[in-house]
């Protein structure tokens, strides 16, 4: 959408009040990659964009304002309509809030699992409609172009990961809208020096944004009932589980991923599992580490793995294009976890509260067959009503 006439006052509908925390005292150790390595992945398919449901609470135009850190109190001068999230975890908190309609754009559509809402009946995201914000690079200009209320980004991911200058930041807050938000699906950057936020504590400031208290209040105590039940069935042994991304399909190496407290590994903390490739020193991915293959894989022989790949991935798939070719590989079937039918899908990267239930469910089903196989673990309709606003 080009940008309009709207007075630079009316346009602009936040004023950014303080920075509490500057962007450019944080920066060390840049990277400079992308956050995965390019896979295969089936293409998802997507249902037709629902019609955003009646706030829960009244859209006043009354300023108000959030502190987060790093970007410090962000002033609104009324509740944003447009919004560009980077990564799928922000993308998926603001859907659960009711603010679909409101989505212009994403990082990498294909790590965004839109094709999730398709078990719920009113909940849908239409992936072709969003602009998709990584082409090679990531521009300012696309930034003009969307001329989004907010931005729902950690302005420190665009420096340190997409090589953007605290000036580029600076310019876009200033021109277009603020940036609100923090780098939480893993705890592995070292320009990372700043306090991080659990799933739920970053929900509840995006609901502070969005003015949509009572749906983040529904949702967070209907995440506390179904850990409660998870906590009651997770057997009293637990597996010492590899999470793995292939670097090809069929994988010959995969890039490893240790379970820490980013909120890309809440489903494998909330099943208690242990992080096998930690106990051996094996350096995450995400902080430069490099590919294992499958000798070294061998050496660790964990009771578990659980293969990262994003996009929509069916059992079908799956069972074909890793399952299949570990069990008659030479080397790769000589581990505990194949011989032991332990290969599991490990989900996607990035999830906000519905992904991670739908992703919760799946790892339980995998871990767990004898208490969690064979039904779901959470209600589809409860989950659909509260995003919907039907509570």
């Amino acid at each position: 959408m080009a940008r309009d006439s709207r007075s630079e006052s009316t346009r602009r509908r936040f004023l950014e009040a303080s920075a509490a925390v500057g962007v450019g005292g944080l920066l060390a150790g840049c990277s400079g990659q992308t956050d995965e390595s390019s896979t295969p992945t089936e293409t998802a398919t997507e249902s037709p964009t629902e019609t955003q449901s009646t706030p829960t609470e009244t859209a006043a135009s009354t300023p108000y304002s959030v502190s987060m850190e790093p970007v410090g109190t962000v002033e609104f001068d009324a509740v944003p309509e447009t919004w560009v999230p980077y990564t799928a975890d922000w993308a998926d908190m603001g859907v659960a809030l009711g603010q679909s309609d409101g989505l212009e754009a994403i990082g990498v559509k294909a790590r965004f699992g839109t094709y999730l809402y398709d078990e719920l009946q009113d909940v849908s995201v239409d992936k072709s409609a969003l602009t998709e914000l990584w082409q090679g690079s990531t521009g300012k200009e696309v930034f003009y172009e969307l001329d989004a209320d907010v931005h729902v980004i950690d302005p420190n991911f665009m420096i340190n990961r997409l090589q953007w200058s605290q000036s580029d930041v600076d310019e876009v807050r200033e021109n277009v809208a603020p940036f609100f938000g923090n780098t939480i699906f893993s705890h592995v950057y070292g320009w990372h020096d700043y306090r991080y936020y659990s799933l739920y504590e970053a929900f509840e400031k995006l609901a502070e944004v969005f003015r949509e208290r009572e749906r983040y209040e529904a949702f967070a105590s209907y995440h506390d009932e179904v850990m409660a039940d998870v906590d009651a069935r997770v057997p009293s042994e637990t597996p010492d589980v590899a999470v793995l991304y292939p670097a090809s399909i069929p994988p010959e190496s995969f890039y490893p991923y240790l379970i820490g407290e980013g909120t890309q590994s809440k489903q494998w903390r909330d099943l208690q599992v242990g992080d096998a490739l930690a106990k051996h020193g094996v350096t995450d991915a995400q902080a430069g580490g490099g590919t294992i293959d499958y000798e070294t894989l061998l050496e660790i022989d964990p009771d578990a793995i659980a293969v990262r790949i994003q996009g929509e991935i069916t059992d079908e798939y799956f069972q074909k294009n890793v399952v299949s070719h570990l069990e008659n590989h030479d080397v790769a079937s000589q581990l505990s976890a194949v011989q032991n039918d332990r290969v599991i899908y490990g989900g996607l990267t990035y999830q906000g509260p519905i992904i991670h239930l739908f992703q919760l469910e799946r790892a339980a089903q995998g871990l767990y067959p004898d208490a969690f196989g064979g039904e779901q673990l959470f209600d589809r309709g409860r989950v659909n009503d509260i995003v919907t606003g039907s509570f």
